[in-house]
């Protein structure tokens, strides 16, 4: 088999191959094979056929095709394993001459991973949010754990802001009630937009037994979308009363003894998690002016692909799971249909030179992942997905996933490698220090935003 390559732009080649046809005889005999298990002639048992008859019966031309299918994968993969090629997806392939008992040849065009130069990164500066945690942020956070203690009680009177109130609730769309626009003993928080817009209003100054209707944009449902005529029934109005903010009130909602350390242990928590916050800003900011400093061409198809399976994403599973469409979602996120594509593209595009450049830089420092640390970011991915450890690595495994988590964690640790080399200051001009446990948080981060690994696709004729 002889082989060349030509360059058709830095994200794709045509590989051109020559095949004598002496080495196509193993293919030819697995064609006979299957031809013969597949028909029956008259005088001869299934299986037994001669080649000639079935050349003479069915034609050499079928045979031909049935064997250049199967050489042509493995054909392919030599030729791309000879010439030393990163393909990326399905190929093109074209049957350029094909002469019997004397030559096959074909081209097949395939886009490839870009040679990419890593630039010296270590002269990297980025500026992150300091971390700072005020009284007010302390106060709001001890509040928030009081609310989750609140008893209420009913009264006799008219519903006020915070009061719960009971009620049952019925909607119309064109003068029809909704099979599934009916609810009763919902439980409601005057004021905490957890429901219909417009509520807040209906309910308030009612009373028990008293009802409204209003008019409202529904949110889920088979109505999602539309508007609707609510018709809003109080059953019952009960206050709020907030337990007392003192020692009590720290031994009932924490495993403190007083309120001041409560407080102290609500601002630790709170550093911990703007810590977090900040180490991660640090790797986006790192990543971008990483970004900045390498030309990455960006093969088209792959472009296309992952643009298709973002939106695919998107529409089919996010917004299904929230009943909403896409042009909805559009509507209230207050973007057009051109701005949706124009920051799909960008994100996709920016994922995909994220996959690259780590992977080089991978590559470059070969760096490995071991066991542990595979098995740790298993652990992650499988808590926000909402699935135990033993559910997500069955699936991942069903799923042929684990080259593709090896790829993140692989990942995460280069571009580790990269915040680690860069100076980070925060705005208040002080040099930050990100420590291993708040670095973590990348591989998270190159996983987000980088495109699913792109795998060597076999062809077919």
């Amino acid at each position: 088999m002889k082989s060349a390559v030509e360059t058709l732009n830095p994200t794709r080649v045509r590989l051109t191959v020559e095949v004598p046809f002496e080495e196509l005889k193993d293919s030819l005999d697995a064609a006979y094979k299957k031809i013969n298990q597949q028909v029956t002639v008259k005088g001869f048992r299934k299986g037994k056929i001669p080649a000639r008859v079935i050349d003479q019966r069915f034609g050499r031309g079928a045979v031909l095709e049935e064997a250049v299918n199967d050489a042509l994968p493995k054909l392919y993969t030599e030729a791309v394993n000879e010439a030393e090629l990163n393909p990326l997806g399905q190929p093109e392939v074209d049957i350029t001459e094909l002469k019997d008992n004397e030559l096959l040849s074909f081209t097949a065009e395939v886009d490839v991973r870009p040679t990419i130069e890593i630039p010296d990164f270590s002269g990297i500066e980025v500026e992150v949010d300091a971390v700072e945690v005020t009284d007010e942020d302390i106060e709001k956070s001890v509040q928030q754990l009081r609310d989750r203690f609140a008893s209420t009680s009913p009264v006799e009177r008219a519903a006020e802001d915070g009061d719960v109130v009971t009620i049952d609730l019925e909607a119309k769309v064109d003068g029809e009630v909704l099979e599934d626009g009916v609810a009763k003993d919902v439980s409601y928080t005057i004021g905490s937009g957890e429901l219909l817009d417009g509520i807040d209003d209906a309910v308030k100054g009612l009373s028990a037994g008293e009802e409204a209707t209003f008019t409202s944009e529904l949110k889920g449902g088979s109505a999602a979308g539309r508007e609707a005529e609510v018709t809003v029934k109080v059953t019952q109005v009960a206050a709020r009363e907030l337990p007392e903010l003192d020692d009590e009130f720290a031994q009932l909602a924490s495993e403190f003894d007083t309120l001041e350390e409560l407080k102290a242990d609500s601002r630790k928590r709170l550093e911990n998690m703007k810590q977090y916050d900040q180490a991660t800003q640090a790797q986006e900011r790192v990543l971008d002016k990483l970004l900045e400093l390498v030309e990455v061409p960006v093969p088209e198809k792959l472009l296309e692909d992952e643009i298709n399976t973002r939106k695919h994403n998107l529409e089919h599973h996010q917004l299904a799971q929230m009943g909403l469409t896409l042009d909805r979602y559009l509507e209230i996120q207050g973007k057009t249909a051109e701005e949706f594509e124009t920051e799909t593209r960008e994100a996709a595009i920016k994922g995909i030179k994220t996959q690259f450049v780590l992977d080089e830089l991978v590559n470059k420092e070969k760096l490995n992942v071991n066991q542990e640390e595979l098995t740790e970011h298993l652990m992650r991915r499988a808590a926000s997905s909402g699935m135990s450890p033993d559910q997500f690595a069955q699936a991942v495994v069903e799923g042929g996933q684990v080259p593709m988590l090896v790829g993140e964690v692989a990942r995460g640790k280069a571009l580790a490698l990269v915040v680690e080399a860069a100076t980070v200051k925060d705005t208040n001009g002080e040099i930050v220090d990100l420590d291993d446990e708040e670095e973590e948080s990348e591989e998270a981060e190159t996983s987000t935003d980088a495109p699913a690994e792109a795998t060597e696709e076999k062809p077919e004729a």
